[in-house]
């Protein structure tokens, strides 16, 4: 039955990205053929797709969100490394999550938000989206070390120091971004603002800034992810223990994939799309018209594919574990039948 649930999930994931990725391309294919048609006016900001994109991610990631965190706090009563970086993580996705309303209001064609608002939603997104990889990257490294060294109590050691490796995972987070949307408000021009969430990040423009957050806010959590899942993936087929029917090595190479596959899928778009806007500044800084639209398009889309991954990581994260689900459905089914629950108890 399990089995079949997260065949299921694999599915939906898939599903999911195979419709936002033809919304990109068609998209950006009406986007090229309009290249001329580029208008900064504030009354063009109606755009159905992200209403119903950002609405889908907000509704559903909320759900899963508050399911897990009630879960980490209320339910579980073990305090291990994975679950701090599970909970940190969660929290960092219901944060993102939490700055989607206003997104959807703006694409509905609201008028007068704020750019004080607009500029600290936007740094609360990136940052807790940065805050998730790096998440990501140290349950990914906390279950290797774990399954590679599970008898030395030096490693045990340090894995309880977990919690101050999430404290320095949201000062990493927030920090860097201060000092750039700081700078941006005392030197942002009114036409820029008057545009909110349809523009690229200021740090697109700063070939320095864009170079360090590929280098530290991409390609190390991807390179600790692979080398750890390589890693583990390794230690895994050289047990004893998978040798018999105690572990499923198979479940175990699947569910590392999927996590994998879902970094990737969700993270590598929007990351791709800040070097083509590095590399084409100029036309970012002067706000010309010709070539902007289709990098525009293709960032605010990698964007949404990106906010995609707050619903992902509960499927993938938690509600694959064995003590998730068995909490989750038994508590489900005490609230639901809680006269048969206590007959049973009293006999």
């Amino acid at each position: 039955m399990w089995q079949r649930y997260q065949l299921t999930t694999e599915v939906l994931f898939f599903c999911c990205y195979w419709i936002v990725t033809n919304l990109i391309i068609k998209q950006l294919t009406m986007s090229i053929s309009n290249t001329t048609a580029c208008t900064n006016d504030s009354t063009s900001h109606f755009d159905i797709i992200h209403v119903c994109l950002y609405s889908f991610i907000f509704i559903v990631g909320l759900t899963l969100n508050v399911i897990a965190l009630v879960f980490f706090f209320c339910q579980i009563k073990s305090r291990s490394p994975t679950v701090v970086y599970m909970t940190n993580l969660t929290m960092a996705d219901f944060l993102l999550i939490l700055t989607l309303p206003v997104r959807i209001c703006y694409h509905l064609g609201l008028k007068g938000i704020p750019p004080v608002l607009c500029d600290c939603l936007g740094l609360i997104l990136k940052a807790n989206m940065y805050g998730s990889i790096l998440f990501l990257a140290c349950i990914c490294f906390d279950r290797c070390i774990a399954v590679s060294f599970p008898m030395s109590s030096r490693i045990q050691r340090a894995r309880q120091k977990s919690r101050l490796v999430c404290l320095g995972v949201w000062i990493l987070s927030f920090g860097p971004s201060l000092p750039i949307y700081i700078l941006k408000r005392e030197n942002v021009s009114l036409n820029v603002t008057k545009n909110c969430f349809d523009n690229p990040p200021v740090y697109a423009t700063q070939p320095a800034v864009v170079f360090s957050t590929l280098l530290l806010g991409f390609g190390l959590p991807l390179a600790i992810m692979l080398i750890c899942s390589w890693i583990l993936v390794h230690t895994v087929q050289k047990s004893p223990v998978a040798q018999t029917n105690l572990v499923d090595s198979r479940k175990i190479r699947r569910m590392i994939a999927t996590s994998l596959l879902i970094f990737l899928i969700s993270f590598s778009p929007y990351h791709a799309t800040l070097v083509v806007l590095s590399l084409h500044r100029d036309a970012i800084t002067s706000r010309t018209c010709n070539g902007m639209q289709p990098m525009l398009a293709a960032y605010r889309y990698s964007l949404v594919v990106a906010c995609l991954n707050t619903v992902l990581n509960p499927i993938a994260y938690y509600f694959t574990t064995d003590t998730f689900r068995k909490n989750v459905v038994i508590g489900t089914v005490q609230k639901m039948f809680p006269l048969y629950n206590l007959s049973s108890g009293q006999r």
